[in-house]
């Protein structure tokens, strides 16, 4: 009896906590439908953001313009969310966001959730064509991403769409404790530099039960990353999920405790795959990467390290990367490649990988088993696996 008359208690406490979060319409400050609501939601945050209450920001169903949004704290409220229901459209000329990194940038936050099955669509169709880093390395132009969360603590990002963004759709940076769930991304197969979701000086993030349609990474790992769990995520179509590129820069600091567990990788370019910058003053390590219970479905590089990485001949692959790769399984891999050489291990002649291995991978190209290349590479293979072979060439 008293142990159901505590549970009646934290019960009813709960349902009092809920219901006094204080409710703030976007409507009330200005944001109609079919209207822009950029001066409204900036009005809205500062009134929750300078207040002492929980707060949740609401967005009602219909179609909204917004140019770009940087949210700042710290804040006064304990937590403060944003329920969109909506669909709200970037400006379609580049121009009119000011060469903001980000259309929609939150920071320095604690408590903080962006909800509520909306869609923020980037319009990137209008401005891809400005996406000419393949052809001009040192002049092209850095286009606005959908999303920027910075230096955020104990945060969620749920049920929400990011629909074509001009660049990547997400850039995580400097957070601590953030999760993404039933996210979704949604952008086509030749939209340029789109990553999905980049992670860079973050520590236990989680990205889980989402999908992830994009024109390149679904997921990429920057330096700085530390206890990132990728779980039950779908990717395809894009470029697989990575870790790296990294080495190119001095001031970049160790990757450690990556998980990927529970996935479905579909006609992409790359299943899981580390890669590092050759002739590239970077010393960092890449530690503790785990892939586990994976699906591939046609994917054309499916488990790949390499330590050349050099898109567009940017740099000599003659030059050894001075990044050390250790302690690195693939495990419960199988499905179908779009290549011969489902597995190349391309590591480092400078600093060879150590500790990696292979698990049961089962994969197969146009119905046989594929075969491992490496390169500087010795991996412990057990279960069924393919056994590597000397002479790995670079994938694409």
């Amino acid at each position: 009896m008293r142990i159901i008359t505590c549970a009646l208690f934290l019960f009813l406490i709960s349902t009092v906590v809920t219901a006094q979060k204080k409710v703030l319409d976007i409507a009330t400050y200005g944001g109609k439908p079919n209207g822009d609501i950029t001066q409204a939601l900036t009005k809205v945050w500062g009134e929750a953001c300078t207040g002492t209450d929980p707060v949740r920001i609401y967005i009602k169903n219909a179609k909204y313009r917004m140019g770009d949004v940087q949210l700042k704290g710290p804040c006064k409220a304990p937590t403060i969310e944003i329920y969109n229901e909506g669909t709200i459209e970037a400006p379609g000329d580049m121009t009119l966001l000011h060469g903001a990194p980000q259309w929609f940038r939150v920071e320095n936050v604690d408590n903080f959730t962006l909800s509520g099955r909306g869609t923020f669509d980037g319009l990137g169709p209008s401005s891809w064509h400005h996406n000419n880093c393949a052809k001009n390395v040192h002049t092209c132009k850095m286009l606005t991403m959908n999303f920027g969360f910075s230096f955020l603590n104990n945060s969620v990002i749920r049920d929400v769409t990011s629909k074509d963004s001009k660049n990547f759709h997400v850039n995580v940076s400097g957070c601590n404790s953030i999760e993404f769930n039933n996210f979704k991304i949604d952008a086509p197969e030749d939209s340029p530099n789109t990553d999905g979701i980049h992670i860079g000086r973050s520590v236990d993030v989680k990205i889980l039960h989402t999908k992830i349609g994009t024109g390149d990474d679904c997921i990429s790992l920057g330096d700085g990353s530390v206890n990132v769990t990728v779980e039950d995520v779908t990717c395809g179509p894009g470029h697989g999920i990575s870790v790296g590129s990294v080495g190119k820069f001095t001031y970049e600091t160790p990757i450690d405790k990556f998980t990927v567990k529970n996935c479905t990788i579909s006609n992409t370019m790359n299943g899981v795959r580390i890669k590092t910058w050759p002739a590239a003053p970077g010393t960092i390590t890449i530690t503790n990467m785990h892939f586990e219970d994976i699906i591939m479905n046609n994917v054309s590089n499916p488990v790949i390290i390499d330590q050349e990485y050099c898109p567009w001949n940017q740099c000599n692959k003659k030059i050894p990367s001075k990044i050390k790769i250790s302690n690195v399984t693939f495990k419960n891999i199988r499905g179908t490649s779009g290549t011969k050489e489902g597995v190349t291990l391309i590591c480092s002649s400078g600093v060879p990988c150590e500790n990696v291995e292979l698990s049961d991978v089962k994969l197969t190209f146009n119905g046989s088993e594929v075969v491992a290349k490496c390169s500087n590479a010795k991996p412990k293979v057990t279960g069924v696996a393919p056994a590597c072979e000397a002479g790995a060439a670079a994938a694409a």
